[in-house]
């Protein structure tokens, strides 16, 4: 999802993402309140569900339609309108189809959320980070293009919609509490890695270097590892958390003893990785008393974001929503083609998601 905002500093190159993040980094908690569900809804302007916000008026002018001229040429609002439905009209389409299928679920369950409740979550929000409101809200237009009315009706008002359609109260367990004390606070091994993106066969090769010169686990990693980020550091990983992403990597690590080397660890297909132990962090916090309230909210936190998640996959899985714009339709009936004329016109051909059919 793009920044609506202009940057405000030159830009910088972009940093490589490295291909081990969606495996290694797991379930890690989004300490940004509200930030999990910016993956829902895009950050552009669209109506608000609370009535907060006002359709814009058009522009005064002696002819209503005009909103500039240029050496006595006029721009009208249509053509501001043409551009801006060109430029975003998609994701604006997204936020507001994504706010309408939890608007009519609502609906169905006799849910309401009101003007009060976004706003006390709001102040909510702020607190957990002891920011005055002001600043949050200062914060969320610099950094998000976001300002408080798109805010709250993009964002808050969905989210707490969500949590109600989600209904249950979340629970965690002790067992919950040990896994989340040992993925956040137990020790994590330190350890320097190689990615090989193609066949086992490739990988062993790689393996049995490591194994005849363990000294040069270093630059052999420079030399054959395919994850951008530890390549250029001789293979130098973040600490492999337990309970964090991929099971099988996690065993391999906690088994080895500092300047082993691991087997060839699959992680998926066509992907292997090779470890090298370094030893273990020291953990910071032993008791889990010390932490037990801090680590609870940030359970109940996880879990509600996963609840909420699940429940908008489904609305999303059983809507029907037929897209003029993208030309295509996605739920779980087939929709009768629909002639050119009826649909939106796209500035290319796209190609169709699982469970979506091209409108003719």
């Amino acid at each position: 999802m793009s920044d609506p905002t202009p940057a405000t500093t030159p830009p910088t190159a972009p940093k490589p993402k490295s291909r081990l993040v969606p495996v290694i980094a797991g379930t890690a908690f989004l300490a940004l309140g509200a930030v999990a569900y910016f993956q829902f809804f895009s950050a552009r302007p669209a109506a608000s569900q609370t009535n907060q916000q006002q359709p814009a008026s058009r522009p005064a002018s002696a002819n209503g339609n005009v909103v500039a001229k240029v050496n006595g040429q006029a721009i009208t609002y249509e053509e501001v309108a043409r551009e801006c439905y060109n430029r975003h009209g998609a994701e604006v389409l997204d936020t507001l189809v994504n706010r309408l299928m939890i608007q009519q679920a609502c609906a169905q369950r006799n849910i309401t959320v009101t003007k009060a409740e976004v706003e006390q979550e709001v102040v909510d929000i702020a607190k957990k980070f002891n920011l005055p409101l002001d600043t949050w809200y200062s914060m969320l237009e610099a950094e998000r293009g976001l300002n408080r009315e798109q805010y709250h009706a993009d964002i808050i008002w969905p989210m707490i919609a969500l949590k109600k359609l989600a209904g249950k109260e979340v629970q965690v367990t002790e067992q919950d509490m040990q896994v989340g004390f040992e993925r956040d606070y137990g020790p994590r091994v330190k350890a320097r890695l190689i990615l090989v993106q193609g066949n086992v066969r490739q990988a062993n090769s790689i393996w049995e270097q490591c194994q005849a010169k363990p000294d040069e686990f270093d630059r052999i990693a420079r030399e054959f590892s395919a994850d951008p980020n530890s390549r250029p550091l001789g293979g130098v990983f973040p600490p492999i958390r337990r309970h964090g992403g991929s099971k099988a990597l996690e065993d391999a690590a906690f088994k080895l003893k500092v300047g082993e080397i691991s087997p060839v660890v699959q992680l998926e297909q066509n992907q292997y990785v090779i470890l090298k132990c370094e030893g273990l962090t020291e953990p910071v916090v032993t008791d889990i008393k010390v932490v037990w309230n801090d680590l609870y909210n940030q359970l109940v936190e996880e879990k509600t974001q996963q609840s909420v998640a699940e429940v908008f996959k489904g609305l999303e899985e059983r809507a029907q929503v037929t897209n003029y714009l993208t030309r295509q339709t996605t739920g779980p009936q087939t929709i009768r083609q629909v002639s050119a004329e009826s649909a939106a016109p796209t500035a290319g051909p796209t190609a169709n998601a699982p469970g979506t059919t091209t409108l003719k």
